[in-house]
């Protein structure tokens, strides 16, 4: 690891880096250039309870150079980098590090629209290294709780809130998509759709993209939990399990909202099925309705001898009468066709 002298010249638009935060112990993180974070950060620094968090973004060119000249990690995580975004993983490297990668919601402002990236973590005794493609709400979060000066102990405090933090987007996501979902309810059982099969549809991808990629966390972090680390204290480890509980609850709520979206376009594909039979039995029936009438009109406008009743003056109302009485019984015999 280099000194802060061959670190000044880097800035955060030729590093990568978005910001990076310094913690002691007992204390709340405090945001920091690259040339003052890296300082003393080295073997002296494992054992006294300061840690560093950096932050980058992999869309900049520099930030894996940056990350490969000045930090010494292992090979596993650059290339986790290089496959670009994966399934949910957490793995334990040699040397008592962790590997991860998360997958979250992308934070955009205003847009209600769902859109998921990646994100990748090292975490150590004394680093937590994040780096995303796109801006990520759990790591905002993360970083507004640092702002407000909660206090954080190690690393896997802040991989804990993280994964918190990830449990909470997906569940504004769930009760916001629940809220919809009872209004497209009550629609249907009103009888006013307005466009819900749509919205259904819409709905139910987004939240089966979610489950497929956020799926396997739990299982990743049962596993890790299995065989902690030797550096994971107990109150890490205990955090650790509290969120993966969390985390496994929140994606039951989510299956269960994606079965009753399934259950909804069942019920509404039945309900548009029976829609469109009775607008072809009423094409049908005024169909049947005026095939004696267009009968009669097609005999009597022959232009041929013989024309019966042509003579006759009451002709006219007896072909009404005739007309009138093949209309009842061809709808009388309609309805009792409709009746089973």
């Amino acid at each position: 690891m280099r000194g802060p002298e061959q670190l000044a010249h880097y800035s955060t638009e030729q590093t990568g880096l978005i910001y990076g935060f310094r913690f002691h112990p007992a204390a709340a993180g405090v945001e920091m250039p690259a040339a003052q974070l890296l300082e003393g950060l080295g073997e002296g620094e494992a054992g006294d309870g300061r840690f560093v968090w950096l932050h980058l973004n992999l869309a900049h060119s520099g930030s894996e150079k940056w990350l490969r000249t000045h930090l010494n990690l292992p090979e596993a995580f650059y290339q986790g980098l290089r496959e670009g975004p994966a399934s949910t993983r957490i793995e334990h490297l040699d040397g008592d590090a962790l590997l991860a990668v998360i997958n979250d919601v992308i934070f955009t402002f205003g847009c209600a629209t769902v859109e998921v990236s990646s994100l990748w973590v090292y975490a150590d005794p004394h680093t937590l290294i994040t780096a995303r493609l796109k801006p990520l709400r759990s790591v905002d979060t993360v970083r507004a709780a640092v702002k407000r000066g909660e206090v954080f102990t190690s690393p896997v405090d802040l991989l804990v809130h993280l994964l918190r933090g990830q449990a909470d987007v997906l569940m504004q996501i769930v009760r916001e998509t629940s809220q919809s979902v009872d209004g497209i309810e009550d629609r249907l059982l009103a009888q006013r759709l307005r466009h819900s099969r749509a919205d259904l549809a819409s709905m139910r991808r987004v939240l089966v993209r979610l489950q497929r990629l956020l799926a396997p966390e739990p299982a990743a972090l049962f596993r890790l939990l299995n065989r902690p680390p030797a550096w994971l204290d107990h109150d890490a480890v205990q955090g650790l399990r509290q969120s993966t509980e969390e985390f496994a609850v929140v994606l039951s709520d989510l299956s269960a909202l994606v079965e009753r979206l399934k259950l909804l376009q069942e019920e509404l594909a039945a309900q548009l099925n029976e829609q469109g039979n009775r607008t072809l039995f009423m094409l049908t029936l005024v169909t049947v309705l005026a095939l004696p009438i267009n009968m009669v009109a097609g005999l009597f406008g022959m232009n041929v001898g013989g024309i019966p009743l042509a003579d006759n003056p009451h002709g006219f109302w007896i072909l009404v009468l005739m007309v009138a009485t093949f209309t009842v019984l061809a709808g009388a015999w309609a309805f009792r066709r409709r009746e089973p």
